[in-house]
């Protein structure tokens, strides 16, 4: 009998995890699935079975083509400075120089303030009388309207996000540079190499784990991304910041069209694995065998 529970212990130690994961994610999903195949536009307690015309919807919608581009520009913009800029300074910061934590504490600093304070403070300096404009008269330039521009509104929203999760993605490509051996540090300098030569060959290779996971982890930020929208933007002007995410919020809780937004929910889904998957096997493709 004790032989029996022995077999069953680490399901027993996994169960409190699958119950949470099963009440806040399985349960959530199939039913988020369910939603989409009914109409909730016209009676939220009495809702139409229409099958896929909300996906036949979705697909000959304008507006969601638009916020899919937006979602796009923030993946193609965001992304990269994102896996390469926080590397960048891992790097420097692993270098042996006067008051290291302190730059690590300034640069982790942006990671733990709010993401709303954090909007709400650039939405001041993006003012049309703000900081950023007031520089650039001095320099006799012509104040930008940051957020009121549709030129530049997404751009700006985009600087929020990279200042906010440098500091996150640099501490990870610092913990994974603690596993790189020093040994091939000192056999880069016998051989005469230079510092970018030395990085280039030791250290990219040894993180190219980090950098998947700092890829697929900011990939799928970028394509969830909310709050920012939310407090700077609105969507606006013109739904030159509305996001896809934005877009399933605003049909869902502004407009109670809960199946629109359920199947514009499942459609991230998708997108979202595709992108995590393509992350994984280009980064790691040597460990994965089709």
């Amino acid at each position: 009998m004790f032989k029996y529970y022995g077999k069953l212990s680490p399901y027993l130690f996994l169960l409190p995890a699958l119950v949470i994961l099963a009440v806040f994610f399985f349960i959530p999903f199939f039913q988020t699935i369910g939603l989409s195949f009914f109409d909730y536009s016209s009676s939220i307690y009495n809702p139409e079975f229409t099958a896929l015309k909300n996906y036949i919807d979705i697909l000959h919608n304008p507006v969601f083509y638009k916020v899919m581009v937006n979602t796009l520009i923030y993946l193609v913009v965001a992304v990269p400075v994102l896996a390469i800029f926080p590397l960048f300074i891992a790097v420097l910061i692993n270098q042996k120089i006067r008051a290291i934590t302190l730059y690590k504490i300034l640069i982790y600093l942006p990671v733990i303030v709010s993401i709303v304070v954090a909007a709400i403070a650039f939405k001041w300096l993006y003012a049309q009388e703000g900081i950023l404009n007031y520089i650039m008269q001095l320099f006799h330039l012509e104040p930008l309207g940051w957020l009121t521009d549709p030129k530049y509104a997404i751009y700006s929203v985009i600087i929020v996000t990279i200042w906010k999760g440098i500091g996150y993605y640099m501490m990870i490509y610092l913990a994974s540079l603690m596993s790189v051996p020093n040994e091939l540090y000192e056999a880069c300098d016998i051989d005469g190499a230079n510092f970018w030569q030395k990085h280039m060959t030791v250290t990219v290779p040894h993180l190219m784990p980090a950098i998947a996971l700092v890829s697929t982890i900011s990939s799928i930020s970028a394509l969830k991304i909310f709050a920012e929208i939310y407090v700077m933007t609105k969507g606006g002007p013109l739904d030159s910041t509305k996001t896809i995410v934005y877009y399933i919020y605003e049909k869902a809780f502004e407009n109670l069209d809960l199946g629109y937004a359920s199947a514009m929910a499942v459609i991230l889904l998708v997108i979202v694995m595709v992108f995590s998957l393509l992350n994984i096997f280009v980064f790691e493709r040597g460990k994965y065998k089709i």
